[in-house]
């Protein structure tokens, strides 16, 4: 029995869709029908069935899905164990699933790490689909993801990286710059928002209308990034956690101040896949990673 075979059982099993599955392998979809045609064969049952637009497993495949996943799981695992890592030789490659503000604390140190000590170590940085970062993970499509917390396939195993408060920026010598920024001065002022999503509230008017408030906010952004420029030069307030802020503070003449509002923590999450758990370059990595975010925030 070609082990092929059961890897595209277990990606179409948590697909429900051929084609999904052909995208999780990089493989084309009658190359999928293909090796299910000889599964049947094999188990002499349809093991998947067509149901409206999807399709659903039969009584034995679901009997025997749990088995090929962790059997390919621990096959994963016993070649991780079997190679030796050495970063200064290493020539693996990991793609990293991450929002631009990570993006803009982590990468700038973490690749000048690997250019000291693992010169050979490719990365590629993904923008974060929260809503595929279970499915992403199991395929292989991602090797790891920082991330807020959130409800995860089992499979998948996180690690605590830091939280962090919410502060708000402004340029450097605006009228509210001298002072202690109060509630009411925070709700007078103009504001910035930034969100990846086109509707909806951000943290920060959630909890202010949780409280009967609102600000007066004339523009929202997709980028903390370009937000911090557009500080810098207008007089509008942008609301943000304190390890971005005080990053951006390093190359823009912003001044940071606490936000006169109690918000919970921001919270960080690292994730990845239970099969690199005993992969050495992973865990080499994910420590580097870790160490160079918990510089930017509390770790504690």
């Amino acid at each position: 029995m070609d082990l092929n075979l059961f890897k595209v059982f277990d990606a179409v099993y948590r697909a429900n869709s051929l084609t999904e599955a052909a995208k999780d392998l990089h493989i084309t979809q009658p190359a999928v029908s293909n090796a299910l045609a000889r599964l049947r064969e094999h188990f002499d049952d349809p093991l998947f069935v067509r149901r409206g637009r999807s399709i659903a497993p039969t009584p034995l495949a679901d009997s025997i899905a749990a088995d090929i996943s962790n059997s390919l799981i621990a096959l994963q695992e016993s070649l991780h164990r079997g190679q030796q890592f050495d970063p200064t030789t290493s020539k693996r490659r990991f793609i990293i699933s991450m929002g631009d503000p990570i993006e803009f604390v982590a990468l700038p140190s973490l690749i000048s790490q690997l250019q000291q000590h693992a010169p050979g170590i490719r990365l590629q940085s993904q923008r974060l689909v929260r809503d595929q970062l279970s499915r992403q993970l199991i395929s292989g499509e991602i090797s790891m993801a920082v991330d807020i917390p959130q409800a995860v396939d089992p499979s998948i195993q996180q690690q605590f990286l830091f939280k962090d408060d919410f502060w708000v920026m402004m340029r450097e010598n605006h009228p509210l710059a001298a002072q202690s920024l109060s509630l009411k001065s925070y709700l007078l002022a103009q504001h910035i928002s930034v969100s990846g999503r086109s509707r909806g509230s951000v943290i920060e008017d959630a909890a202010l209308n949780r409280k009967g408030l609102n600000r007066n906010i004339i523009l929202r952004g997709q980028s903390y990034y370009s937000a911090s420029h557009i500080v810098a030069e207008t007089d509008l307030l942008l609301t943000l956690p304190k390890h971005l802020a005080l990053r951006f503070q390093q190359f823009l003449p912003l001044q940071c101040l606490p936000l006169p509002l109690k918000l919970p923590a921001l919270e960080m999450q690292m994730y990845w896949h239970r099969s690199a758990n005993n992969d050495t370059a992973h865990q080499w990595l994910r420590e580097k990673i870790q160490a160079i975010i918990a510089q930017n925030g509390d770790a504690n």
